[in-house]
């Protein structure tokens, strides 16, 4: 009777292991460029990780940053690459959640201001305060380098003052991609971006001098990062989320890096974004 037990025990113990490694592992990213190009970007990463890891991984797009945020509290993923305030939100709504790659560039990222050539703006190495009066587009409301550090200097510049009662119209454009495309065609006069947006639309001949230009770069500040749950671990088993780490350090693809774009990543952990969180609550973006 015991050793029919015994193997009845270990066949369950089988079959749990198996269906917890043979259960999907998913994630998400912040949607801060088109589609086509996150779905490039991010299908690689899933080949990439499947082979690695030895599991099925699958990438699901989101339709804003918020639906990132959601969908990794409701563990509909377990891994997301966020920018760093959506990260932040991420890790507050999931204890023990915790950061663990970031693009090497990324502890010192910026956020350019452009302006459409017709407002007679030109690159200064001060803050642009001819900007005063215009109309003025973020990128997504919950983008750090579309919207939280923009307003951070913003505020700054202007003595505390919020947006609205700088600009004389103010929009969200819902990503980077296309607050480039509504400051080129003049739907707004300026506009704040990911440098690294502007860099690739540049590279793609998405980008008019004639029409719009760079009129100020930001300081820098920490940024993009991949933020693992650290309940994964329950199904994957203890490690996993230094294997994960692992993989996503190892990336050496020139053809994965450059759809990012980054050089390569490096390890990442949460003391790094506590700037992004004093700033983001300094705004009210946060409550404390």
């Amino acid at each position: 009777m015991k050793s029919v037990l015994m193997v009845t025990l270990l066949l369950v113990a089988t079959v749990l292991t198996i269906s917890a490694w043979g259960a999907d592992f998913t994630f998400t990213a912040i949607p801060d460029q088109d589609t086509t190009r996150l779905e490039e970007r991010f299908g690689k990463i899933a080949d990439y990780l499947s082979e690695e890891l030895g599991i099925t991984v699958k990438y699901i797009p989101v339709k804003s940053y918020s639906a990132s945020v959601q969908a990794f509290k409701n563990n509909e993923v377990q891994l997301a690459w966020f920018g760093g305030l959506s990260g932040v939100q991420a890790r507050i709504a999931v204890p023990n959640s915790v950061a663990i790659a970031q693009g090497v560039e990324d502890p010192d990222f910026i956020s350019y201001f452009i302006a459409n050539t017709s407002t007679g703006l030109a690159f200064s190495e001060k803050f642009p305060k001819d900007i005063a009066d215009k109309t003025f587009t973020f990128g997504s409301k919950g983008s750090t380098s579309g919207r939280l550090m923009p307003e951070f200097f913003i505020r700054e510049a202007f003595e505390g003052k919020a947006p609205r009662e700088v600009f004389k119209r103010v929009g969200f454009s819902g990503d980077h991609s296309k607050t480039l495309a509504l400051v080129q065609a003049g739907s707004y006069e300026v506009g704040a971006m990911n440098f690294k947006v502007w860099l690739k639309e540049v590279e793609a001949g998405k980008v008019d001098p004639t029409k719009v230009q760079v009129i100020w770069r930001t300081p820098g500040y920490p940024d993009y990062n991949w933020t693992i749950r650290g309940s994964v671990e329950e199904t994957y088993g203890e490690g996993f989320i230094k294997k994960v780490q692992g993989a996503l350090l190892n990336i050496t693809d020139p053809a994965i890096l450059n759809a990012f774009p980054r050089a390569k990543f490096i390890a990442a952990d949460n003391s790094m974004y506590q700037s992004i969180l004093d700033t983001a609550i300094e705004v009210g973006i946060i409550r404390n």
